[in-house]
């Protein structure tokens, strides 16, 4: 069994994380890594499931059109209705979009990227507009997870960039909670921006995916709570299997006030780093949240921890029911049922040490 290593804090990490490190970290997630077609499984009580994963499938498999640059790169003349450069896909959570993001990822042929919104805006701030341009020009497939348009300037960045794109031959596929239309709705003055709403969402066909979380098997599971943090810690790191080389469980354990008044010092594109190599998270006193802006960033952290599968080990209320019904009642509902859904998967989840 893995020796249990000397309890480390969340709120002494302070990555750093560097352009080149940012654009070659645009890959999918580990639990991704072999996503294909074949191995998602629709519910065929759901028939919209099975048939975007052949809509998307055959979207990869069909060779785009040509750039819109003419000879010695001029610019061709703008089409009324601009051509539609990608899929996106719609749909509540848990009913697997970002599997089938990542099978179209792996499926793609030629240079692709796969990243979240919030990854893609970052590396704007870090590179500027136009370096993230010419990162990114000439990728024939550029994934982009969790699209939101929480505020004007991001609603900016990201039609000017999938419009530059676009223009020059990539094509998009997308995941979101929120049809492409209602992108911004109860955030900002989306209406103050409906024509760039307007113009990105025309370059899509959208899909919609129904069906029920797959993360919840009983409606009246709830994330797991324990009284003892330090203790529980030990037990899930002592029962799991050793890591390939035979190093110690990775573990960090917080106040949960501390780890949110953290995130605040820690800008989320930094979150991937924040949780790199940990096996498990603990968390004591969870409480409920009274503030919007620590409850969006605990949900940026919360789907970092999903994407690498960090068990969640916490004492206090119940994770998923941090947010408060005024919260729940506003425009980022989705995300916070999203995160609920995450962390009742992390606080149950069995716990496999990484390898160094």
């Amino acid at each position: 069994m893995p020796e249990l290593a000397p309890v480390a804090h969340l709120v002494d990490r302070d990555p750093q994380v560097t352009p080149q490190q940012m654009a070659e970290s645009l890959v999918p997630p580990p639990q991704f890594t072999t996503a294909s077609f074949a191995s998602y499984r629709p519910d065929p009580e759901y028939a919209s499931q099975a048939e975007v994963r052949d809509a998307v499938e055959a979207f990869v498999a069909t060779p785009p059109e040509p750039a819109k640059r003419g000879l010695f790169g001029r610019k061709r003349k703008e089409p009324e209705t601009p051509t539609r450069s990608g899929v996106y896909l719609d749909g509540g959570f848990g009913v697997g979009k970002t599997h089938l993001l990542a099978a179209a990822y792996h499926a793609a042929s030629g240079r692709k990227t796969f990243g979240t919104f919030i990854e893609y805006t970052a590396l704007v701030g870090a590179l500027g507009f136009q370096g993230t341009v010419d990162l990114l020009r000439g990728t024939a497939l550029v994934c982009i997870d969790e699209f939101e348009l929480d505020d004007p300037g991001d609603t900016m960045v990201m039609t000017r960039l999938i419009k530059e794109l676009s223009e020059s031959g990539t094509r998009f596929a997308a995941t979101s909670n929120t049809p492409p239309g209602a992108l911004g709705e109860g955030r900002f003055a989306a209406q103050d921006f409906l024509r760039e709403i307007q113009a990105m969402s025309d370059r899509f066909d959208t899909m919609r995916i129904d069906g029920l979380d797959f993360r919840r098997r009983a409606v009246d599971e709830s994330a797991s709570v324990v009284d003892d943090v330090p203790s529980a810690l030990a037990t899930v790191t002592a029962s799991a299997s050793g890591s390939a080389t035979g190093g110690p469980a990775r573990v960090t354990q917080d106040d949960f006030r501390s780890v949110v008044a953290h995130l605040a010092s820690v800008h989320p594109s930094k979150y991937v780093a924040l949780v790199d190599g940990l096996d498990a998270v603990g968390l004591t006193d969870v409480q409920a949240f009274t503030d919007q802006t620590d409850a969006l960033r605990w949900v940026a952290l919360v789907d970092r921890l999903y994407d690498a599968q960090v068990r969640i080990v916490a004492s206090g209320i119940p994770l998923d029911t941090v947010y408060p019904e005024v919260m729940l009642e506003g425009g980022y509902r989705k995300k916070y049922l999203r995160a609920a859904s995450r962390v009742v998967a992390l606080t149950r989840a069995e716990t496999q040490p990484r390898a160094s």
